[in-house]
């Protein structure tokens, strides 16, 4: 029988509908709960069969199967951890908060109902990122000893510095509503998490363009245009605007590799960019997409740039993010529906919020380096256990 599915939070990631209403196929989205007119306006436009509701309990007493939370990072806690008391196996997007203490409160929650928790990394299923683990696995390179990673995000101005994601209250950091991804995929390159982070980062370019609105009453789609270019000329941006446009973060992992991760959200050019430096070679992907390539070394040279020694091209195809969201959502449904091992991991959300949250800390006083805490080892042994452990009444 299909699942009975919920959506809370109809907005940008509801696009993820697509890969959940297949009736006689394993899925069915049965009702949207969203705050905002528009939201409803926009699931009863997309979802005509569902039930559309501004009422988060009607959602919860409808009897479903497992429940999509897609609500802005800083609303996060609050739903989920309702979601969780109401024993509704629950996807939630990522960042899974913007706080490691609201990050901890949710794992918390989980193990305590013992209610199945699912965090939307998506790239784990990007084809790059699987390609990249897989030649890291096979030895390509030796044992991993360095990650880097750039990211290019050239449209950063009109996707981050005009609405609610521009303001700290509400985002924290794009360190993580932007670098969630690429800093949970640093880890599981490198098969670790941060125990240390320090950072560095300004409002280098965003901060000094005056004009400025309120863009309640637009969206994405409205002011989006490629013709907004230099960075200087943009128009529009949020008048309380004050997260960082230029981070750069630092790592150490709790297996000794060493990490770094740079974000700029003013380049003309988007894509990000991993180098993998292990004992015997190193890999690096030029592009992130279908047909682009990931390079491998192994052969030491005199001097200079050098032919790579193997060339993998990068697999995938146009369906969200290069055929990873089908196949996030597929895994979320089969979790939902049987339990067991995923190959994203809570556990790996929350080490990710950790290094944005203190990344932040770091980079907005001097740079010290902060250590991470750890969790309750019952806690790490239930998510270790693919949320199998006994749970705590």
């Amino acid at each position: 029988m299909d699942l009975k599915v919920g959506i809370v939070g109809f907005g940008l990631r509801a696009s993820l509908h697509r890969y959940l209403q297949r009736p006689g196929e394993g899925s069915v989205v049965r009702i949207v709960c969203d705050t905002s007119e528009r939201g409803r306006e926009d699931a009863r436009a997309a979802l005509p069969e569902a039930e559309v509701t501004a009422d988060l309990q009607v959602l919860l007493d409808a009897g479903l199967d497992a429940i999509l939370v897609l609500t802005p990072d800083f609303t996060h806690r609050d739903v989920v951890l309702r979601t969780l008391e109401a024993g509704i196996p629950t996807f939630v997007e990522k960042p899974l908060d913007i706080t490691l203490e609201r990050a901890d409160e949710i794992l918390a929650a989980a193990q305590r109902t013992g209610t199945r928790l699912y965090v939307g990394h998506n790239m784990r299923h990007m084809p790059v990122i699987w390609q990249m683990k897989q030649l890291i696995e096979q030895g390509a390179i030796g044992e991993v000893k360095a990650v880097w990673c750039r990211h290019f995000v050239g449209n950063g101005g009109d996707y981050y510095f005009k609405d609610w994601h521009a303001e700290r209250q509400y985002s924290n950091t794009l360190l993580l509503q932007k670098g969630a991804h690429d800093i949970d995929v640093i880890h599981w390159l490198a098969n670790g998490y941060s125990t240390q982070v320090s950072g560095v980062g300004s409002l280098a370019v965003y901060g000094q363009v005056e004009d400025r609105r309120n863009n309640a009453d637009l969206r994405l789609r409205d002011w989006f245009s490629l013709e907004n270019w230099p960075p200087s000329a943009q128009r529009g941006l949020n008048p309380k605007l004050d997260v960082e446009d230029l981070s750069m973060v630092q790592m150490k992992l709790d297996n000794g590799v060493l990490a770094s991760y740079q974000q700029c959200h003013f380049t003309p050019d988007y894509w990000r960019n991993y180098t993998v430096i292990g004992s015997a070679g190193r890999l690096e992907n030029f592009g992130d997409g279908p047909g682009d390539f990931i390079h491998v070394w192994n052969t030491r040279t005199t001097h200079g740039f050098a032919e790579p020694d193997l060339k993998v091209e990068i697999k995938g195809d146009d369906a969200g993010h290069g055929g990873a969201d089908p196949n996030l959502i597929a895994e979320f449904l089969r979790f939902a529906r049987d339990g067991g091992a995923t190959e994203t991991s809570p556990l790996a959300a929350r080490a990710a919020v950790a290094v944005g949250d203190l990344g932040a800390r770091s980079l907005r006083s001097s740079g010290q380096t902060l250590q991470i805490p750890g969790l309750e080892e019952g806690l790490v042994s239930y998510f270790e256990a693919d949320q199998q452990a006994q749970h705590v009444n």
